[in-house]
């Protein structure tokens, strides 16, 4: 009765059948695994509950994925489709987001064909690389202000906030524009980087140069209606 209840309905006697065994045993060393990178990934990083529980199961989930698969080349690339298709329907994450689910992937792949000892060694490496990346601040500078700014969509705002900008900031980027209110407003969010770091070890000192940016760039728009300048948050 289990061999039928495990069997597929379209096994021939030359299909190999996996498990039950090994089955458990695979998706139980994926959770785990999925544990483990969840766990080494979000070390000293903010991310939402969702995706910590996404990359958990991640790793279980192509484990029993790649199991079903089990070298046949058609359910193969049905599979990559329906993988592709999750990428289009998927809100954007940051980098190391990205990152770590193709981590979760790579090692629920492994387990799925089989190599459980790989898929921890795997694990381990690669999560106890992303630790110590961190650790090390790889690629972080220094501490600055996220800026952003709604203005009117038909505003011109090329060379409007520059000399603002080069008043209080030692360099600072455009990141993004996008916009809001269906349509009728721009958002614009610069990276700034202040002329004085130091200043951010005092919390009076930083709300006050703060609040004076957000002022002179205030005054640098045109008196309309829509346009607003939002306080500059510390990115840490």
């Amino acid at each position: 009765m289990a061999d039928f209840i495990f069997r597929g309905i379209f096994d021939t006697e030359q299909t190999a059948v996996i498990t039950p065994g090994a089955f458990v045993l695979c998706v139980g060393v994926s959770l785990l695994i999925g544990l483990m990178l969840c766990a080494m990934t979000l070390w000293r990083a903010k991310s939402s509950g969702s995706f910590a529980v996404t990359l958990a199961l991640l790793p279980a989930v192509v484990c029993v994925v790649i199991m079903m698969v089990n070298g046949n080349v058609g359910t193969g690339v049905a599979v990559a489709g329906a993988f592709s298709l999750v990428r289009f329907r998927s809100a954007p994450g940051t980098a190391r987001e990205i990152a770590a689910l193709f981590i979760a992937m790579g090692a629920g792949l492994i387990a799925g064909m089989g190599y459980l000892g790989y898929a921890v060694l795997f694990a381990l490496i690669l999560g106890g690389a992303t630790m110590a990346y961190t650790a090390a601040r790889l690629g972080e500078r220094d501490r600055g202000l996220t800026l952003h700014i709604t203005i009117p969509e038909d505003l011109d705002y090329a060379g409007v906030f520059e000399p603002v900008l080069d008043r209080y900031a030692a360099r600072y980027a455009l990141r993004q524009v996008r916009t809001t209110n269906m349509g009728s407003l721009f958002k614009l969010t610069y990276d700034l980087t202040l002329r004085d770091p130091a200043k951010f070890q005092d919390a009076a000192a930083t709300d006050a140069i703060v609040d004076a940016i957000a002022a002179d760039v205030a005054s640098s728009v045109p008196e309309r209606d829509g346009g607003e300048v939002r306080r500059p948050g510390r990115r840490l």
